[in-house]
């Protein structure tokens, strides 16, 4: 079977990009999302924005797999950073998701997955060490010093963006108010980033055996201290670690 490569962005911005570059560009309405298919460096890929929240994410990476038939997923965007040194600009892989609304208790332990006995999904350590190199080596280096203007570095103070691996939550809820942060962080120690869609898409992924990876933009503190022009962040940092994220992926 030949390898398809989905690509999902939790912004529009965050595929635009991406999808101009597609040879052979086609495009499938279904379900209220432009699904772009076509080729990048002759490999085939579908590109698509996720929409916002666990159950859009969670529909639309059902259909790239059933409906495209993706072999594996990569899904970019942004996240509020919770590990203490983390800072905007840096980037996260995911080494595990789990989501942090999940509670039925007392039926099931607080973030145990229904019928799934557990709370975290793995990634796939193939795709994370591949991500991790990519990142270090090519990705972050290019976007600091070839595409991320000094305008930007310091309107979002940008300093040195290193790249992460570790534990991501997701919810369907923004997490901006610090005494919410300081009761995950106590609750989850292991987090260091949340957003909102990464464990609805891994849940998908594992129970369809679909190799994933989760990267994340770091675009806030999840806290008060989140960029006054959230807009211009996505447009002018995040959507460039987007495309540099994937060309450097199927060039690889």
């Amino acid at each position: 079977m030949d390898s398809i490569l989905g690509i999902m962005g939790a912004m529009p911005e965050e595929i635009k990009g991406i999808a101009d570059l597609l040879e052979n560009r086609k495009e499938v309405v279904l379900g209220q999302r432009t699904y772009y298919t076509g080729t990048l460096k002759g490999k085939p890929v579908v590109v698509v924005f996720s929409r916002w929240g666990k159950v859009a994410a969670a529909t639309t990476v059902t259909t790239l797999i059933l409906r495209f038939g993706i072999t594996e997923l990569l899904f970019t965007g942004v996240a509020g950073g919770f590990h203490p040194e983390l800072k905007i600009g840096d980037v996260v892989i995911a080494s595990r998701l789990i989501q942090h609304d999940m509670d039925s208790r007392p039926i099931l332990p607080r973030f145990e997955i229904p019928l799934e006995g557990i709370s975290f999904f793995e990634a796939d350590s193939r795709l994370v060490q591949k991500a991790e190199r990519l990142l270090k080596e090519r990705t972050v280096p290019s976007v600091f010093h070839s595409w991320l203007d000094e305008e930007y570095r310091h309107a979002f103070n940008v300093q040195a963006p290193i790249v992460w691996v570790g534990d991501i939550a997701s919810g369907d809820r923004f997490i901006a108010d610090p005494d919410d942060k300081a009761e995950l962080q106590r609750l989850l120690p292991s987090v260091i980033c949340v957003e909102m869609e990464g464990a609805a898409v891994a849940q998908v992924c594992y129970e369809y055996k679909i190799p994933y990876a989760v990267i994340r933009t770091i675009s806030d503190t999840a806290d008060h201290n989140s960029p006054v022009d959230f807009p211009s962040f996505i447009r002018h940092v995040a959507s460039r670690y987007s495309l540099e994220i994937v060309k450097s992926w199927v060039e690889d």
